[in-house]
């Protein structure tokens, strides 16, 4: 009896995680939740800062909101243009390891990230599909964006 039980519990423990995306596995299933829980939906998808909700025709195509700050007005780039334009996963984790961006992008926090989570990021991004338009230009400081774009400015110190 103790062996049924046992063996049902190992069943269903398989079964429940047969769609689930492992930490550690390289999978497109794991590069959808790291796209989610590393927050490049959150700017790199128009539309998904507001609903939560990822539409698969603009997921990671990036946007046309700026952020403006002393740096500049940047852009979320389209990173379905980035992972073809490095043409392989290796690329792409060599890539993901060493770019630089201005902000508010947080490309240090990409750096860190396990080299499993960006191989599986990068199959992700390869099957969304079609690639889409480039993200606007950067936009220098003192010239005027010609899209909307979200201000950040340092903090004002009190006097004194």
């Amino acid at each position: 009896m103790k062996m049924w039980i046992y063996g049902a519990l190992a069943a269903g423990a398989v079964a429940a995680s047969a769609g689930a995306a492992v930490a550690g596995e390289v999978s497109v299933a794991r590069g959808a939740q790291v796209a989610i829980t590393s927050g490049c939906h959150d700017c790199h998808t128009a539309g998904y800062a507001e609903t939560g909700k990822i539409d698969p025709a603009v997921a990671l195509k990036g946007t046309v909101l700026g952020w403006q700050g002393p740096w500049g007005t940047t852009y979320p780039a389209n990173l379905r243009l980035v992972a073809r334009d490095k043409g392989s996963e290796d690329a792409f984790l060599q890539y993901a390891k060493t770019f630089q961006a201005r902000p508010p992008m947080p490309f240090a926090n990409v750096h860190a990230m396990d080299e499993s989570d960006i191989r599986s990021l990068y199959q992700y991004i390869v099957s969304l599909g079609d690639t889409g338009a480039a993200a606007p230009d950067y936009v220098p400081p003192g010239q005027q964006p010609k899209t909307p774009y979200i201000v950040i400015a340092p903090p004002i110190m009190p006097k004194g």
